[in-house]
């Protein structure tokens, strides 16, 4: 089994630059380059730090299954896609179980009198989305706005807000936010 192959693989499959996986396990950025490069083989304890960065074990880093990990799905078909929603709205994720995801991109349809709560959503990362049919209202804090089919609104952390739909057309919002929450 080649370890700085393995290595190498797993650091890009998490998407960590040499540079990055070094500051997070207290080491030196030539310290990562020369094993993946296998120009020194790393004492257990050694790689054992290296992987506190990732974070992961020796056991999953020597058990790993490429195969598995490295063919994550790239197209999600409708069936696919989860249904988060219980209520009127329909609230479906694209990529729930991809490994690493850090977005959740969604498609939300909102029937007519359907909003998503009374309480505003507080978010600790971005929010983006686009309404491609119908029209929503958009509440951030105090400010009302009205998206009709098109438009596009953009929330940055801590901006309280609400989505609802008081129009007698059903509204479809797609939507990303980071970090994925769901």
């Amino acid at each position: 089994m080649d370890v700085g192959i393995r290595l190498q693989s797993i650091r890009k499959l998490k998407g960590l630059s040499q540079r990055e996986l070094a500051k997070r396990a207290g080491v030196t950025n030539s310290t990562i380059s020369m094993i993946e490069k296998n120009s020194v083989s790393p004492s257990i304890s050694s790689l054992k730090k290296v992987l506190g960065g990732i974070p992961m074990s020796l056991m999953e880093f020597f058990s790993l299954d490429f195969e598995a990990e490295t063919c994550a799905p790239v197209v999600y078909r409708a069936a696919e896609q989860v249904e988060l929603s219980r209520g009127p709205l329909s609230m479906r994720l694209v990529g729930k179980d991809h490994p690493d995801r850090a977005l959740a991109f969604l498609s939300v349809t909102y029937p007519p009198g359907a909003d998503s709560g009374e309480t505003l959503l507080v978010r600790d990362g971005e929010e983006a989305g686009i309404l491609v049919e119908g029209r929503l209202e958009l509440q951030v804090g105090e400010q009302r706005y009205l998206l009709e089919s098109g438009d596009g609104y953009y929330l940055v952390a801590g901006q309280p807000h609400r989505f609802c739909n008081p129009f007698a057309a059903p509204a479809r919002l797609l939507s990303a936010a980071t970090p994925a929450h769901c």
